[in-house]
């Protein structure tokens, strides 16, 4: 190590912070909390904090046969806002190969690593201090993982499939089984969030028909209380050779699959924050469940007969039912549907953008207008079209009260992905994200709300106790599995 690099690992303790606003890890709850827990780490400035992230990817490339690589990544929070996400502060420390991801048996891999994180909390090593010309005994945190949303469920060991699939509201999640369309739904989920007064928990019409809101929004378990509850499921231990095994009552009253192998380091439990939500997977899936229903993309869209017949089950919009003229089924038109001519307005004004260089790729290229279809477009694609075209695309073709709502959820995450933060706000996003859900609640069918259109409540949350995104989010780590793959 460099000695200015090496200087640079103590930059956390010595800049000015403003408090209330957050810039850098070292701001955030789940720092300082770690620091009030374990002073005796937290008084040596050198002592190092780390976030681990893990992702498959297939080295061989996409039209290749079937293979999955999943890296095991290690990055350094000590550094400057502007190093520590650079490739060259990103150490890859096990590689997991295929043919197909570990799944269940990711623990199994893991095992040196947490064994080497483990004797580097308890015993530290004798490390050169270059910038200061001494040695130290440097110890070593984990601090959080960073993952996609079905990675997420490998690494914490709750399961992201079925109708349990939020890690926070865990088993008293609302998600229920549409009765025609046959999948999980979390529509009638968001209403608990809200305040105990607030005129849509009593509204009757516009939501899940006749019901009012009574519940209260279920508590969040982190830390010492998490830790009770995952340490009731350690009689399975997986391996290769393991096979299938379930808790009595998953999927129904739990979605454990096991006690994680990192609550096997000593000072897990008193982390805030175990693993990162990953905004850009969760941003990537809002945008297209929003642009195939607006768009009514042909085999994507969620407005399909099935997603009308449970409308007249729990849903009072009678003018989006099915209309039945003799032998014939009519699917009137919704609100929220462009016809045909605006969607050709819409690709013909993505063939014309232009971007400023490094913005943005070349989105006009995306844009197929006799097919009327979008193709090639990577995560920032999906991350520029949330964030800034969703709100002039629709502008002026939809209602007004559907293309608010639209424009909420676009500034929504373009508002949690700041590069600073202030804490006032952050309470205002976590109050202003539960209404916005509930406004596309009385504008799209059961069908449309998926997990994705649920976690968004819980991403302000995150960053308040985490931080700002940029350092919890998987961008980085994509872009350095394509430079391993090479």
């Amino acid at each position: 190590m460099l000695p200015k690099t090496a200087d640079h690992m103590t930059w956390h303790q010595s800049y000015d912070a403003v408090e209330g606003v957050m810039m850098h890890p070292s701001d955030d709850e789940a720092w300082k909390h770690f620091n009030s827990v374990h002073p005796h780490f937290s008084a040596e400035s050198r002592n190092v904090r780390l976030g681990l992230c893990t992702d498959g990817f297939n080295p061989f490339g996409s039209f290749a046969a079937p293979y999955s690589c999943w890296p095991v990544i290690l990055t350094v929070f000590n550094l400057p806002p502007g190093m520590f996400m650079r490739p060259k502060f990103m150490f890859l420390s096990i590689v997991i190969p295929g043919p197909s991801n570990p799944d269940r048996n990711i623990d199994v891999c893991l095992q040196p690593l947490i064994d080497e994180l483990t004797k580097l909390w308890s015993s530290g090593a004798l490390i050169y201090d270059i910038s200061r010309k001494q040695n130290f005994i440097m110890r070593a945190t984990l601090m959080w993982t960073i993952n996609d949303f079905p990675a997420y469920g490998m690494v914490s060991r709750w399961s992201t499939h079925g109708k349990l699939v939020c890690p926070y509201c865990m088993e008293n999640n609302k998600a229920f089984t549409l009765t025609n369309g046959g999948k999980a739904s979390s529509f009638y989920c968001r209403r608990r969030f809200l305040p105990p007064n607030h005129r849509y928990r009593k509204n009757r019409k516009d939501f899940f028909v006749g019901r009012v809101e009574k519940d209260v929004a279920p508590l969040r378990l982190f830390g010492e209380e998490l830790h009770d509850v995952v340490s009731e499921y350690v009689d399975i231990v997986f391996g290769l050779q393991s096979g299938k095994q379930k808790f009595h009552g998953f999927g129904l009253t739990l979605n454990w699959v096991k006690r994680g192998i990192f609550w096997e380091l000593p000072y897990w439990k008193t982390n805030l924050l175990h693993h990162n939500l990953d905004v850009m997977y969760i941003e990537k899936n809002v945008f297209e469940n929003i642009f195939n229903i607006v768009m009514d993309m042909k085999g994507k869209t969620k407005d399909n007969i099935k997603a009308r017949l449970d409308i007249a089950l729990f849903y009072n919009h009678q003018n989006m039912e099915l209309v039945c003229d003799g032998s014939r089924v009519a699917k009137p038109r919704a609100s929220f549907v462009l016809e045909k001519n605006a969607q050709l307005l819409v690709y013909k004004w993505l063939k014309s953008l232009r971007f400023l260089d490094g913005h943005a790729s070349n989105i006009s290229r995306l844009a197929n207008m006799e097919e009327c279809k979008l193709y090639g477009m990577k995560s920032h694609d999906y991350h520029v079209f949330m964030q800034t075209l969703i709100p002039l695309a629709y502008r002026d073709l939809l209602l007004k009260e559907i293309w608010d709502a639209l424009t909420e959820i676009s500034h929504f995450f373009r508002d949690t992905c700041s590069n600073k933060l202030n804490v006032d706000h952050i309470e205002r996003l976590e109050t202003n994200i539960i209404e916005t859900l509930c406004k596309l609640e009385m504008i799209f069918p059961p069908s449309f709300f998926d997990s994705m259109e649920h976690l968004p409540i819980h991403l302000p949350f995150e960053a308040k106790v985490g931080g700002l995104v940029q350092y919890r989010w998987m961008y980085p780590f994509e872009r350095l599995d394509i430079t391993v793959a090479m």
